[in-house]
């Protein structure tokens, strides 16, 4: 049989869309490990052959056919041979939009009407084979959210098909590594939120972020928050997030700062006094749930914790409202001395929970410049003048909180003057 090589999956779904492409995959079929090794290929895949090809190091896959033996995504008989048939493999696709190929003459082979999908912006699964993978929910939500500015909408059928895997308990066989790796693509998005209402729609939410879910249905005080339900505010922030920064950690942290309203009291309602301090466990809890980098943890519990408070820098006449004491605990406890450029991440995603609100998307954020001249004013602590006066042990600690407290104070009556 003669070796021949298909360009697969999403390099042909984009080019079809007039998207750039950045990552090609290839499918080789008719060929073995043997031969692909002999042509300097690299084997890389353990699981079945994937090779980098050696001077593009793009990714080369003999055609394979997978057979359901077990749970979750590792539970699969994979079978390359050369004698898989291009359409075999295809058909252990997810999406008919991904189930494409292009040859060497640039002739597209579409076995399952990718083509039509792709024209009428519809996510349709392949084949029943799309059940025996749960990490599937979790794409077709990513897919819904990246190809939402083209007007795509799931196959009905596919929905339902994503609600019975939700309810058949397949998602409890994904490992925390997985479900993260799809987060952090759906939030490299242009409209993540998006990601998030597909999992809620097939049930999912509520099964890998029970913090996330129980946000909804939550009223919050209507003279701050006219759309209502925190799940709704908690979703408008992370647009409003995406359009203020590509920073992954401010995405992330606009998404978690509010899950301390999802366990206050109903007697409480709408009010969520002290929601901030109640979510910092649970912004815990979720992120050593899918071994969220530390650093992206930190970031969101302090964003969780520190973001009432940093709204109310100043009053309605934009005067300093806070004392100078309490800035500068906000300022150390932000970390903002030691990491500014952290800080303003930090505002960025208040800034985002301020205009993730009906009627005050394109509001003018005030308290960024107040936090940031007063941290500018801070800095200009000199430690070398406080060592200078023979201070030791404790004393010199407490001549630097001294003098920052006094920088905080001068600056904020400078410009209440």
């Amino acid at each position: 049989m003669n070796q021949q090589v298909y360009l697969v999956g999403g390099a042909v779904r984009d080019a079809l869309l007039g998207v750039a492409v950045y990552d090609r995959d290839w499918v080789v079929v008719g060929s073995t490990p043997e031969q692909m090794l002999a042509q300097g290929f690299v084997q890389v895949g353990k699981d079945f052959p994937v090779f980098l090809h050696p001077k593009s190091r793009e990714e080369y896959a003999l055609a394979r056919t997978e057979r359901k033996s077990g749970v979750g995504y590792h539970g699969f008989d994979i079978a390359a041979s050369p004698n898989v048939t291009l359409e075999e493999d295809l058909q252990r696709r997810d999406l008919t939009i991904n189930a494409m190929a292009q040859d060497a003459q640039g002739h597209i082979i579409d076995p399952y009407g990718g083509q039509a999908d792709l024209t009428q912006r519809v996510l349709r699964h392949v084949s029943a084979a799309f059940s025996e993978d749960p990490l599937r929910v979790l794409r077709v939500a990513r897919f819904a959210a990246k190809l939402q500015p083209f007007g795509f909408t799931i196959h009905p059928d596919t929905l339902a098909l994503m609600q019975a895997m939700v309810q058949s308990c397949e998602l409890a066989h994904l490992t925390p590594e997985r479900v993260w790796q799809e987060v952090v693509k759906a939030l490299s998005c242009d409209k993540p939120s998006v990601f998030f209402s597909v999992l809620r729609q097939v049930g999912a939410l509520a099964v890998l972020f029970p913090e996330l879910e129980r946000l909804f249905a939550v009223p919050q005080p209507p003279q701050h928050h006219p759309e209502g339900d925190a799940g709704v505010h908690t979703l408008m922030v992370l647009d409003a997030a995406c359009a203020l920064s590509d920073s992954l950690e401010v995405r992330f942290g606009a998404l978690m700062h509010d899950l301390g309203k999802g366990v206050t009291p109903e007697a409480l309602w709408p009010k969520h006094h002290g929601h901030e301090a109640a979510g910092v466990p649970l912004v815990s809890a979720l992120c050593e749930r899918y071994r969220v980098p530390k650093k992206m943890q930190s970031f969101a519990e302090k964003v969780t914790l520190w973001h009432g408070i940093i709204h109310t820098a100043l009053d309605q006449q934009g005067a300093p409202y806070l004392k100078a004491k309490t800035v500068l605990k906000v300022l150390k406890g932000c970390g903002a001395l030691k990491d500014p450029e952290g800080f303003n991440k930090i505002l960025l995603a208040c800034e985002a929970d301020a205009k993730g609100r009906t009627g005050f998307e394109h509001i003018d954020y005030k308290p960024t410049a107040f936090w940031l001249g007063v941290l500018a004013a801070v800095s200009q602590l000199n430690n070398q003048e406080i060592l200078a006066q023979g201070l030791s042990g404790a004393a010199i600690g407490e001549a630097i909180d001294a003098k920052q407290l006094q920088l905080a104070h001068e600056y904020m009556s400078a410009i209440t003057a």
